[in-house]
């Protein structure tokens, strides 16, 4: 079960990461379709017996499957389509951080308040509580407010990093002299967890990133502490 599961999505907590993973389940619903109707067909070449050597041509078989795979290519490419713009698109946020890639960790800034801004390092394993993960737990976690629009901005200072988080369907390139931007919303309190994703390094697989999605009274108190 433990094997199953890691081949699977992260659970989604937000509105985009649940239409991505609808359209996974569409797409492979659509691929296992295609996988049956051809291993039949195959199977049924091979075995049967009936041959004509006079047959030369066959019209309206040649159009079935010629015409059959464009259509079935339309009902992929359509909700990709709907998907890729819903991804791009930045919708009035009511908050904006900034992420900075480092080799080989990450620094964040408030945009909307002054002075709250920090490192976030990986915990080296002496330092790990018992409920927290080897490789993937930080020293400063990200704290953000549920069901509230948020930007990020993500650059670099050195070389390419790629921040991503994928239980929120995010993935951005972290570019030199460049900054990139996306948004998301949380839809529960918790923790998650994500990683750079381009190779930046000899210590890219340690550069973790970790969100806590509180509520908003506790986000404005967490404020009121720095």
């Amino acid at each position: 079960m433990a094997t199953w599961s890691t081949m699977m999505l992260q659970d989604a907590n937000s509105p985009l990461m649940e239409q991505l993973s609808f359209f996974h389940d569409h797409s492979m619903m659509i691929l296992t379709m295609i996988t049956i109707m051809v291993s039949y067909l195959l199977a049924t070449t091979m075995f049967n017996k009936m041959i004509n050597r006079y047959l030369l041509e066959g019209q309206t078989i040649e159009l079935i499957w010629t015409m059959l795979p464009a259509v079935m290519l339309v009902f992929i490419a359509l909700p990709s389509l709907r998907l890729l713009y819903l991804m791009d698109e930045v919708n009035n946020p009511m908050l904006t951080i900034k992420s900075i890639g480092h080799q080989w960790y990450w620094s964040y800034e408030y945009s909307d308040f002054q002075n709250i801004e920090f490192d976030s390092y990986m915990k080296p394993m002496s330092e790990l509580e018992q409920n927290e993960f080897r490789l993937l737990d930080v020293d400063n976690r990200i704290m953000l407010p549920m069901n509230t629009q948020i930007r990020i901005l993500v650059t670099a200072t050195d070389v390419l990093h790629s921040w991503a988080m994928p239980s929120l369907g995010i993935k951005v390139d972290a570019t030199p002299g460049r900054i990139n931007q996306s948004s998301f919303m949380m839809m529960r309190p918790g923790l998650m967890y994500g990683q750079c994703s381009e190779i930046c390094g000899a210590n890219h697989s340690f550069m973790p990133i970790v969100i806590e999605s509180i509520p908003m009274e506790f986000f404005i108190k967490w404020l009121n502490s720095n």
